[in-house]
């Protein structure tokens, strides 16, 4: 049985990212690989990350996406991949994503800032997607 806090995660999660039949979450690693060792961690990033931190109000999905995105950037965490689409899925654009990575540069320093590219660039081939470059 799931709880209604549970619920309102997985509903946000789901207005964030496209699911499939394996996976209703999509893209998203919501920590089920952890199961064996951390069998709430699934339920904590649900409940926590998007019932309570993803559904407040005062920005919408875009900007939600695009400060996780500065945030991992800033931490040069894998996660930023996931994100990356998980942004796509929500309508940035590349440009905003490369945009947003380039523009923290000088907070964050080159190195993570061109490891983010990096990944970015990899996400963008995976899906299709092209960067418009002026």
């Amino acid at each position: 049985m799931t709880s209604d806090k549970y619920q309102k995660g997985l509903n946000k999660l789901k207005e964030l990212t496209v699911p499939t039949p394996e996976n209703e979450t999509g893209h998203m690693d919501i920590g089920a690989g952890f199961k064996d060792v951390a069998p709430d961690l699934e339920r904590w990033v649900v409940e926590f990350a998007f019932g309570d931190v993803y559904d407040r109000p005062g920005l919408d999905n875009k900007q939600k996406v695009l400060t996780t995105i500065s945030a991992l950037v800033a931490q040069g965490t894998p996660q930023i991949g996931m994100h990356v689409v998980t942004g796509l899925n929500v309508g940035l654009s590349p440009k905003e994503i490369v945009g947003c990575i380039m523009h923290l540069i000088p907070y964050v320093g080159f190195p993570r800032a061109l490891n983010a590219l990096r990944v970015a660039q990899d996400v963008f081939a995976e899906q299709g997607v092209c960067v418009e470059t002026a």
